[in-house]
């Protein structure tokens, strides 16, 4: 079975599709910030600042899938992080591109991560793939991610563009974050919560990367979100609902999060409606297409 080397393989994307991949009989490897080869999934070092990388990583992947970069949400948007964001996808796919080049060594396929943020706040507009991009930090970081992915390896090597939605996960993200106040049994939502969430079951996700590495017809830009999105306030009473919670939703006002979140929370108020119908037509078909058949499964296997 072939080698998949993983950018970004210790993140919540990166950890279940590295098991998926396994159980399926690929070799995966992972790239570090440090070495370790002894690990479940041996990681090798490199450092995409200093465009540095271990040259052996390389010259064992058959194919290369790059979810690295600096989370969204983590820190607050000062004008070094929000730099960050952009250099830390953009070196990670110029530091691959350099090795392939220079070991002219190339995987059969190049697969990135890119996010549905490249929409920007559209409102109840349906967008695919061909949409334009919105404005504003999140579309514009988006647009510099995705030149970089096209710039990667030579021509003719087939690239892969996920743009991922919201990715539904007890273990990370935004599930995990809404999940908490029901514990005192009160949820929220943002603003009035009308804002369209698109959103994916993890495995769903994983399965898609999957599929580009295995089907050599798929190359290009493909949305990673189920076919049907909801609302803020909809994916809010949804996960209430699964969880048997007979607790109260309560808004958090829109004016309340800029105070708290400056720019970032384009993050939570951006209405982003977003088609799955090019990844559909690939033949790709969705294990958990609706939100009543997401959430239980995710709460049941804690995935």
């Amino acid at each position: 079975m072939p080698t998949i080397l993983i950018a970004g393989g210790s993140g919540l994307i990166g950890s279940r599709l590295s098991h998926l991949l396994r159980e399926q009989g690929h070799e995966v490897l992972h790239l570090s910030r440090r070495a370790r080869p002894d690990a479940a999934f041996p990681s090798y070092r490199w450092s995409p600042a200093a465009s540095s990388i271990d040259d052996e990583a390389v010259l064992r992947a058959d194919y290369v899938i790059n979810l690295a970069g600096a989370g969204i949400a983590d820190k607050p948007w000062t004008a070094a992080r929000k730099q960050l964001i952009i250099d830390s996808r953009v070196d990670s796919a110029r530091t691959l591109s350099a090795a392939f080049e220079r070991l002219q060594h190339y995987p059969k396929a190049y697969i990135s991560g890119a996010a549905v943020g490249y929409y920007g706040d559209r409102g109840d507009e349906w967008m695919d793939e061909n949409s334009a991009p919105g404005e504003g930090f999140l579309p514009e970081s988006c647009m510099a991610w995705e030149k970089a992915i096209g710039e990667a390896g030579r021509p003719g090597l087939r690239k892969v563009a996920i743009r991922i939605g919201i990715v539904l996960s007890t273990q990370g993200g935004a599930m995990e974050k809404i999940l908490l106040p029901f514990r005192f049994r009160v949820g929220t939502y943002f603003g009035d919560g009308s804002q369209w969430y698109s959103w994916i079951h993890i495995d769903d996700l994983c399965r898609i990367f999957i599929k580009a590495v295995e089907d050599d017809s798929m190359q290009g830009t493909y949305n990673g979100v189920a076919p049907n999105p909801a609302t803020n306030k909809e994916l809010t009473e949804a996960i209430k609902e699964a969880l048997g919670n007979s607790g109260l939703l309560a808004p958090v006002p829109a004016f309340a999060l800029r105070l708290a979140m400056g720019e970032m929370a384009d993050v939570v108020l951006d209405s982003t409606r977003v088609r799955s119908g090019k990844i559909e037509a690939a033949g790709f078909q969705f294990s958990f297409p609706t939100l009543e058949k997401a959430l239980p499964d995710l709460l049941r296997r804690k995935v």
